[in-house]
């Protein structure tokens, strides 16, 4: 099984210069709690990602007003990736290694394509192998 096979396909993604409050909407939205960045311009390419934890502490937690705050300002980067033909046994290794919980999937040419994130390798994968990425994603350092 590869991540192609799982991920959640064309994810919605934000440039470096939305406002957080529209990332915000599109994570209601999409049901999510991760947007993929991208450069802008009509680029796919991924430069970091966004979630609801990288709003809430870096931005939120600090008192700034996330209303004068856009994407660039508290995405997490580099954007950890994999390629769409990545085994998922590679795939789950590199969310435990980095303990990240959702990992953006990337074509030949580096656009995003997908999502693979905990749910999807649940849905997919065997139970030991999904509770080995939950506990080493969930551990703290």
């Amino acid at each position: 099984m590869i991540a192609q096979s799982i991920m959640t396909e064309n994810p919605a993604c934000c440039t470096v210069s939305t406002p957080l409050r529209e990332v915000a909407k599109m994570m209601i939205e999409f049901d999510c709690g991760e947007i993929p960045v991208v450069s802008g311009d009509g680029s796919r390419k991924p430069v970091g990602v966004i979630t609801d934890r990288d709003i809430a502490t870096r931005i939120v937690a600090n008192g700034y007003n996330p209303q004068e705050y856009v994407a660039r300002d508290c995405m997490s980067t580099p954007c950890v990736t994999v390629a769409a033909g990545t085994n998922l046994k590679d795939v789950c290794e590199l969310m435990e290694l980095t303990q990240i919980r959702r990992v953006p999937v990337v074509d030949g040419k580096g656009d995003i394509c997908g999502i693979v994130s905990l749910a999807d390798i649940a849905r997919a994968a065997t139970p030991m192998l999904t509770a080995g990425v939950v506990k080493q994603v969930s551990s703290t350092h």
